[in-house]
């Protein structure tokens, strides 16, 4: 297994040295005033603290196991892909589930603390940064003083530390936030390397999968495991326990030869293709679901915090949530499935979706206007899911050989596709252009995608002037 090194910072990884004897590092390890000691006294405080039924707690979800999910990565003829499925666990497996995350959430959470606090300490005793080749070796001295973390699977709890490494690595290279301790309730997850899951075929619906020290567990059997599995995690959501497996696919790109097209992504409709058709996420389902999710808001508003009604109510409001979340991304899935399928090149506008739906409510001294409006216009953006759907259709584009072209968004919506006059009096509303100049008509949506299409398919002056000097030189 490799381990990604942080870089030489406070709280960085750097490799053991060799040169020391294991007597040394034992001593260093043992000793009264080495920080090590302090990983060894939060468990011990922990002990103190009685757990509930089932162990409570969660370990994290890790970068690489959320991107894993989703996306996809070339490596010459290798592709990862994560196949989600949902669990059908017993009640004893899901104490099972739920005492690892909650051993994994405790060392994470322990050796955050050590990290944070006695990374100095460490540095002046031994020389080298505090990072997950130190904490994984004090983790085997853990698991041999408390049978309760030993109960559980070494690898998972392995693999939260490399959690936490990653974490520091991406926040030192500026890429994420300063990482936070784990919660109980929001983070119940663990993760198990592939060499250690095991699938077996029970019906034509239902599989069962092996897992170190919980055994056969059965999920719902919807679409084969393709290539070798790298890790699998096993996580809560709303919706259930489900697993995740991490698969390296041999997969060849051949040619793509299939024409392009342009995509303008809007409010009204959430794609516009430049051939003329337009599509829209089931807006009816998504807003009945968003009902019942305001419905459950209030019903847990109105109770007492802490109590079961009231519990009752977060669990139906978060279900309805992912409801919606889970129809959006299915959604997504099938278009961006089929556009991979028919074109070879799609263009799409350069949008950044995180400004454009971030507040306009300004500060005290400098207030915002038409904050109700940006507001409804926020909601929408987000309820179509154009982000989401340019993640799927770059991967899937990657995937089949195809090419996504990103544009410059200024006025695709005001352009005439036909004679190219630049004139806002041409968009009369929302869904009609007339092109005062021309008088061409076309659907608003359409003529974008042309546009779009247009824009990402002209040779650049750059290389116009390129090959008008190579001309030349022939």
């Amino acid at each position: 297994m490799i381990v990604r090194a942080c870089p030489p910072m406070p709280c960085g990884t750097s490799a053991p040295d060799a040169s020391r004897s294991s007597r040394a590092r034992a001593a260093a390890i043992n000793s009264p005033s080495s920080p090590s000691n302090v990983f060894s006294d939060i468990i011990n405080l922990a002990t103190r603290i009685p757990l509930p039924s089932g162990g409570g707690g969660s370990a994290a979800l890790s970068y690489l196991a959320l991107t894993q999910s989703e996306n996809i990565f070339t490596d010459l003829s290798m592709i990862s892909r994560g196949l989600q499925y949902r669990l059908s666990p017993t009640p004893e497996q899901q104490d099972s589930f739920l005492r690892f995350s909650g051993v994994c959430r405790a060392i994470y959470n322990a050796a955050l603390f050590q990290r944070e606090n006695f990374w100095r300490q460490y540095r002046n005793d031994t020389g080298k940064h505090l990072g997950y080749v130190a904490q994984a070796r004090e983790l085997t001295a853990l698991r041999a003083e408390f049978d309760w973390i030993a109960a559980v699977s070494q690898t998972c709890q392995q693999q939260a530390l490399r959690d936490l490494d990653v974490a520091f690595s991406r926040f030192f290279s500026g890429l994420a936030r300063y990482p936070t301790p784990r919660r109980k309730g929001a983070d119940e997850s663990f993760r198990f390397q592939g060499r250690e899951v095991a699938i077996k075929r029970l019906n034509r619906s239902w599989s069962a999968v092996r897992l170190p020290k919980i055994g056969w567990v059965r999920f719902r059997d919807t679409r084969p495991v393709r290539g070798v599995i790298k890790n699998a995690t096993v996580c809560l959501t709303p919706l259930g326990w489900h697993i995740s497996f991490c698969c390296e696919i041999a997969h060849e790109v051949a040619a793509n030869d299939c024409p392009a097209v342009g995509i303008d992504r809007g409010v009204a409709n959430t794609i516009a293709l430049s051939t003329g058709e337009l599509a829209s996420v089931p807006l009816s389902r998504l807003r009945a679901q968003d009902r019942r999710h305001r419905e459950a808001q209030r019903q847990a508003a109105a109770r007492r915090r802490g109590s079961k009604r009231h519990a009752k109510a977060k669990r139906r409001a978060t279900a309805a949530k992912s409801h919606a979340a889970r129809t959006r991304k299915h959604w997504n899935h099938t278009q961006t499935t089929a556009l991979a399928r028919r074109f070879g090149t799609v263009c799409i506008e350069n949008l950044r979706t995180a400004n454009m739906t971030a507040s306009a409510r300004g500060t005290v001294a400098e207030p915002g206007r038409k904050v109700a409006q940006k507001s409804g216009l926020n909601r929408s953006i987000l309820e179509h899911g154009w982000h989401q759907f340019e993640t799927f259709l770059t991967y899937k584009l990657a995937a089949s050989g195809g090419t996504l072209v990103k544009v410059n968004p200024r006025n695709t919506s005001r352009t005439c596709s036909e004679c190219g006059a630049i004139d806002a009096r041409s968009r009369e509303n929302q869904a009609t252009f007339a092109c005062v100049h021309c008088g061409h008509e076309a659907h608003a949506d359409v003529n974008a995608a042309i546009n779009i299409l247009q824009a990402g398919t002209r040779p650049s002056i750059r290389e116009y002037a390129r090959s008008r000097e190579s001309r030349r030189a022939a």
